[in-house]
């Protein structure tokens, strides 16, 4: 929605606090806050620990501006931009948990500080990279004694249950935030957590002992909850001390990715030296030629191998990969290497994440958001085409779309006589893919875009294409 006489388009996913709202305009993120939400900000933005938390990088750059003419806003504020937004159900478990603590580290030292968090949304966290960082300066209020944390709620069922849903049970979380944008009802979580499940960390007390005060206060207003923890003596050290218990149950919490095939492709793929070394050399030069790309998106990224290549010409790359184990061992290691250009996700590329939330749009797809100046798709035709059914003219299709004019492909067809394509083959009825072959491949990448450069990989099975989209 874009607003009349101002410039200003609504942010989809901000409009449940009307106090306080998204915008963009010409390339900025504007948040319009109303008085009250104005006087609350002032407040904050005094105070020593708002600072550090902003000169850490732990909250999203923040400024205030000139006010917009023809709006109702006391104050304007004007943020940094996130590289790429992504959701919570394209992290992995590690991404997940960090983004948690981060809440948790932000909220307590707000506590500290006679401030509180209203909200407890995983979608109020961003990443630089593999940093997370705090994106919803509007959820700062000061702190009233006696009142309880008011988004621990939305903290359990966005960050706290999909945790131990993966920790405690071996359960991806992904599926399960993907299908519901306010995250896992404790009465959802409860039936898995029974017998010797229910005394698990975190479970008494976050799962069963929650849900039974949400049951039991079902009919109640938030003023009479709010009245009866006040008279049962609940103050603002109790509630600091609460979200220390849990910052401590989440920094224990773990699920180290499990044995996967797509762990050790690199090792098992069958690409000899000469294959790789030439692969690597066709990346660089492709990435290296032409104006810097500020985004590249790696389709099919596995290990990262070339993410870190694309990453030494490009302000972002967003790694895309479906294996959840996989994205964990490449998070994991990109946070201890202190790698800040590389985003990993978790995502299916026949199957990418769709619009969600109110109306489909508050929640923008992946092909919304993905727009980039280079795409990689290495290695992975084969599996949409063959392993997925998809067919090739909408592969090539799905490719272009997501570039760019004027940005660069860099593709890889798998002949049908390499060993990786006649496994996926052998599992298909003979005959059925007739067309995938590489001349058909080259007339419809040629179709689409200006095929620049063209190299026959030694192995003589595989080939790696440039192109132009536009050109």
């Amino acid at each position: 929605m874009t607003i009349p006489d101002t410039g200003l388009r609504a942010e989809p996913g901000s409009f449940r606090d009307p106090a306080n709202q998204v915008f963009h305009r010409d390339g900025d993120v504007l948040r319009g806050l109303d008085e009250q939400a104005a006087r609350d900000y002032r407040a904050l933005a005094d105070t020593e620990f708002f600072r550090a938390l902003l000169a850490a990088g732990k909250v999203c750059g923040t400024a205030p501006v000139e006010p917009v003419p023809g709006t109702p806003w006391t104050v304007v504020l004007r943020h940094e931009r996130i590289p790429f937004v992504s959701h919570p159900y394209e992290w992995s478990f590690g991404m997940l948990r960090d983004a948690a603590l981060l809440h948790l580290e932000i909220l307590r030292t707000a506590l500290t500080h006679g401030f509180t968090l209203k909200d407890g949304s995983a979608y109020n966290v961003q990443w630089r990279g593999v940093a997370p960082v705090f994106i919803d300066v509007g959820s700062f209020e000061p702190a009233r004694e006696g009142e309880p944390w008011a988004g621990y709620r939305q903290f359990c069922q966005t960050l706290l249950y999909p945790l131990l849903l993966q920790a405690h049970l071996g359960v991806d979380f992904q599926p399960w935030l993907r299908s519901r944008v306010d995250g896992i009802e404790a009465d959802q979580l409860r039936p898995l957590f029974k017998g010797v499940r229910r005394l698990l960390p975190g479970v008494p007390t976050h799962v069963h002992l929650h849900g039974a005060m949400q049951r039991r206060h079902a009919t109640a207003t938030t003023t009479d909850v709010r009245d009866q923890l006040r008279a049962a003596g609940y103050s603002r050290d109790l509630a600091l001390a609460t979200v220390r218990g849990i910052e401590r149950l989440v920094g224990r919490l773990d699920r180290r990715p499990p044995e996967s095939h797509w762990a050790d492709y690199q090792r098992t793929c069958g690409y000899s030296a000469e294959d790789r070394a030439g692969k690597e050399r066709f990346v660089e030069t492709a990435l290296a030629a032409g104006p810097r790309p500020r985004l590249v998106l790696d389709l099919g990224a596995n290990d990262g191998r070339y993410a870190l290549v694309a990453a030494r010409h490009t302000d972002q790359v967003v790694a895309v990969e479906e294996d959840p184990a996989v994205v964990d061992r490449l998070y994991r290691r990109l946070r201890a290497e202190r790698e800040r250009r590389i985003l990993p996700l978790v995502m299916d590329l026949a199957d990418p994440s769709p619009g969600g939330g109110w109306r489909g749009v508050e929640r923008a797809s992946f092909t919304a958001r993905a727009t980039a100046d280079a795409v990689l798709a290495l290695a992975v035709v084969h599996h949409l085409a063959i392993g997925r059914n998809v067919p090739l003219p909408e592969v090539v299709d799905a490719l272009v779309g997501l570039t760019r004019p004027g940005g660069r492909i860099v593709v890889e067809f798998v002949h049908p006589r390499d060993p990786m394509a006649r496994r996926l083959l052998a599992n298909k009825p003979v005959g059925l893919f007739p067309d995938y072959r590489p001349e058909v491949f080259e007339r419809l990448l040629g179709a689409r875009c200006r095929i620049a450069r063209r190299l026959d990989l030694p192995s003589g099975t595989r080939t790696l294409y440039l192109g132009i989209v536009g050109g």
